[in-house]
């Protein structure tokens, strides 16, 4: 059973093919590269960070005819610059498109993110992300779904940073793959094109992150004495050609607003917050920087530091600046959630959701919460949010563990059974939710809908355990 805050990383089981904006960097510098039943992803939640990649993306999406809500997206705990995409293991999307925190914090503008984002959707667009649907139907992405920023901090012992690796297989498969992948790059990169001129944007940040790759592979070559293995070959005459694309848009010299700046500074000082060392973030954001970003990074630095008052402060300068922004109070009710003060995160948690209504991981957070403070009276409005959550996001197993625990402290145990098994299944744990989905389908009234989900459980977990044995 997990932890009530989940003190471990939760990684997403990956096992399909993926066209990658600039994957050799990665390979170039990981150690180990796992089998392909092995391989994984180490994902962070957040509902603001999820939100401005949202904004960034769905214009680019429709451009390419495309609709947003098949296409969902996911931040990487990976330090590096650099995205991919590919076929969702997810039921019910498409395609998915992975972006790395180090794209956040590595690069300058929201102009370049948006480049990467539209080079992954030409490769979504062109159809180059092969559909192996027996691979597919293997995957799972257990607890991908469960975790806010918050929880992931806390699952990672405090904040560290942690290196997301993506193994790529034994040496065929990455022939294979590389393969694949050098004759899509150019065509990604034109349509990535298309869809920035016709959505007004200036495609001169696809440039320039391009121009920085071809930088770092040169030094990567020079330093390893030995020519890099690319599925993204970088030439001269691709780097020409987009050169000419830019040049040619009436829009490339646009800018990115204020407005979007900002946002993109408070998305880089919450995860340097989150993921630099606190000594870092403390230098880059020091007392005499007034910004609100520099606040939002402080906040958070403290509270890991760990100094309550100073992280207090700051979280209340924050909603002092700007008290209609749901993630200031977020950040707020986190504190003093992970300060071991549960009771006193839970209204700045309200008025996050207050503010944010349609955000199921504020709610989630809420409920975690009220969960935590081991009062009686808060278990129903906690359940409450719950399936709230849980009608968004079915599989969200930090939600089903959080259920279980309500369901557990208002004295119904067939349903805190059921919320087990739903985890376990999540998670790909078929033997504990056969286990679990038998208790709850032996106490629950025989016929209703609940006990009609524990049958289902057991007879689908069943056949996914006698698949692997």
């Amino acid at each position: 059973m997990l932890l009530r805050f989940l003190k471990r990383r939760q990684t997403a089981p990956f096992a399909s093919r993926v066209a990658g904006f600039f994957a050799p960097l990665i390979l170039s510098l990981a150690a180990t590269i796992h089998s392909a039943a092995a391989q994984s992803i180490d994902v962070i939640r957040d509902a603001e960070i999820e939100r401005v990649m949202r904004s960034y993306e769905d214009p680019i999406l429709k451009a390419a005819g495309l609709d947003p809500h098949s296409v969902k997206l996911y931040l990487v705990n990976d330090p590096e610059i650099n995205a991919f995409a590919t076929q969702s293991p997810v039921p019910g999307e498409s395609e998915s498109i992975f972006v790395n925190a180090g794209s956040f914090l590595q690069l300058k503008t929201p102009n370049q993110l948006i480049g990467i984002l539209a080079h992954e959707t030409g490769h979504i667009a062109g159809g180059h992300i092969v559909r192996d649907s027996s691979a597919i139907r293997k995957a799972a992405i257990p607890m991908l779904l469960g975790l806010a920023l918050g929880a992931a901090v806390m699952a990672m012992g405090g904040g560290a940073a942690g290196i997301g690796l993506i193994g790529l297989g034994q040496k065929a498969a990455q022939a294979q793959f590389f393969q694949f992948s050098r004759a899509q790059e150019a065509t990604a990169d034109q349509m990535g094109q298309r869809y920035l001129l016709a959505t007004h944007q200036s495609g001169r940040g696809m440039l320039e992150v391009f121009n920085k790759f071809a930088g770092m592979e040169a030094e990567i070559t020079y330093s390893h004495n030995t020519p890099l293995i690319t599925d993204h070959p970088l030439s001269r005459e691709r780097i020409e050609l987009l050169q000419q694309l830019v040049e040619k848009s009436p829009y490339k010299d646009a800018k990115d607003s204020p407005a979007t700046l900002h946002t993109f500074h408070l998305m880089q000082a919450k995860l340097a917050g989150f993921l630099d060392k606190v000594d870092t973030v403390l230098q880059r954001y020091p007392p005499s920087d007034t910004s609100e970003e520099a606040h939002y990074a402080r906040a958070i630095a403290y509270f890991r530091k760990p100094d309550m008052k100073m992280a207090i402060d700051e979280a209340n300068t924050l909603v002092k600046l700007d008290p209609k922004n749901p993630f200031f109070w977020e950040i707020l009710g986190q504190i003093y959630v992970e300060m071991s003060q549960p009771q006193n995160g839970i209204l700045p948690y309200e008025k996050s959701v207050a503010l944010a209504p349609d955000e199921p991981l504020l709610r989630l957070s809420l409920a975690a919460a009220q969960i935590a403070t081991g009062k009686p009276q808060f278990a129903k409005p906690a359940l409450d949010n719950l399936k709230i959550v849980l009608r968004q996001e079915n599989n969200n197993g930090f939600a089903w563990y959080e259920a279980a625990q309500a369901y557990s402290d208002i004295g119904n145990e067939p349903m805190a059974n059921l919320s087990t098994a739903e985890l376990h299944y999540n998670n790909g744990n078929y033997n504990a939710a056969v286990h679990f989905a038998g208790v709850a389908q032996r106490k629950l009234p025989a016929g209703s809908p609940d006990w009609q989900r524990a049958t289902d459980i057991l007879a689908i977990s069943k056949s996914n355990s006698d698949s692997r044995q």
